[in-house]
């Protein structure tokens, strides 16, 4: 039995596109496991007959910062639109317009990391049945950036058949041990328990600034003058949206909004080595993309895991030459531009045979 689902729909906004591409937005809530799961989908005005394409985010910053700014080469998720494809952007619970568990209300040392991999992967779980009903198609194709690759990749390996094509960008994979900013020695790991993560210390949730957003970011541009990689004007939407998903965020000072620290315990396991899922499960046509100038991913990361993809249908591995971990919200010239081609072929590739569930299977 499919879950209850709440739709609620909003004006739709329209994109400055010319005449005839108008890009539409949709916000919605599904019903998932704990709570309700904030859901935009981006589409244009004529219907796009293809499989539902889905954007997962990263461990921080939520779907629309991440995938779809108002400003020009700020969103992703148009680009998709204007490629012909129904774009869903889904926030896991604990993020931007889904529902928080009660540890994020609470003092952040009360409880443990809240929001791992597992629950992730059960609120994919809840979007796609919701979208098998919504769009009438039996799979969808998934986009995961940095931590949100791993949930998706997790998700297909869990789900092979309802995946078509998967797109693994600047994600862990976990056969690996080391990392230079996750792993063992890290302010992550447990000194009285080396090779845990330090619950303790990091407790349910953490809290983000607009400045620290940026520093990572930074940290990857290998030029002192940051506006050549990126475009200074897409850089303050993304902060600007990444404060105003937390409606909290105005009551510190400077400024800053929660995020989950489950993910990063499982980030933590993956930088040491433990693989938290089994590529070898996965069947969808897997794109697996890093960036030259990744400070989260690492190569062995990218050769590891399509090793492992041996059930794939097909499998290609790209590197963005100059780009950072923000390869989609870089400039165009700097990496943006070839990892939205990739995509777009990626995905145009595996359109063919598109399949429709019947109406009768909608409501079983």
């Amino acid at each position: 039995m499919l879950k209850t689902t709440l739709a609620i729909t909003t004006a739709a906004v329209a994109a400055s596109v010319p005449p005839g591409e108008q890009v539409l937005r949709k916000d919605w809530e599904v019903r998932g496991e704990t709570g309700h799961l904030g859901v935009r989908e981006v589409r244009l005005e004529r219907p796009a007959h293809r499989r539902p394409v889905l954007l997962l985010h990263g461990a921080r910053v939520p779907g629309i910062p991440s995938f779809d700014l108002p400003v020009a080469g700020g969103s992703l998720a148009a680009d998709l639109a204007r490629a012909g494809h129904r774009v869903f952007i889904v926030d896991a619970r604990g993020y931007g317009k889904s529902d928080r568990p009660a540890a994020l209300d609470a003092p952040a040392s009360e409880h443990p990391p809240a929001v791992t991999g597992e629950q992730v992967v059960s609120d994919i779980a809840s979007v796609v049945e919701w979208l098998q009903s919504a769009t009438r198609h039996a799979g969808v194709d998934i986009v995961g950036w940095a931590t949100g690759g791993h949930w998706a990749a997790w998700y297909a390996s869990e789900h092979p058949h309802r995946v078509e094509n998967l797109v693994v960008c600047n994600s862990l994979y976990g056969a690996i041990d080391g990392h230079p900013m996750l792993g063992r020695g890290s302010a992550y790991e447990d000194p009285a328990r080396p090779g845990h993560f330090h619950d303790a210390r990091h407790g349910a949730y953490r809290f983000s600034t607009g400045p620290s957003l940026l520093s990572s970011w930074d940290s990857g541009i290998p030029v002192d003058d940051k506006a050549q990689w990126r475009d200074p004007q897409v850089a303050a939407a993304y902060v600007d949206h990444a404060l105003a998903s937390d409606p909290t965020s105005g009551d510190r000072e400077p400024p800053s909004f929660r995020a989950p620290t489950g993910a990063m315990k499982d980030s933590f396991r993956l930088a040491i080595g433990q693989q938290l899922w089994d590529a070898g499960e996965i069947t969808a046509r897997t794109l697996v993309m890093r960036s030259e100038h990744d400070f989260w991913s690492r190569e062995g990361d990218v050769s590891t895991l399509v090793a492992d993809l041996v059930r794939a249908k097909d499998v290609r591995a790209v590197r963005l030459d100059g780009a950072t971990h923000f390869a989609h919200l870089d400039r165009d010239e700097r990496g943006r531009g070839r990892f939205v081609a990739e995509l777009v072929r990626w995905l145009g590739q595996g359109a063919a045979g598109v399949v429709a569930l019947p109406p009768a299977a909608r409501s079983s």
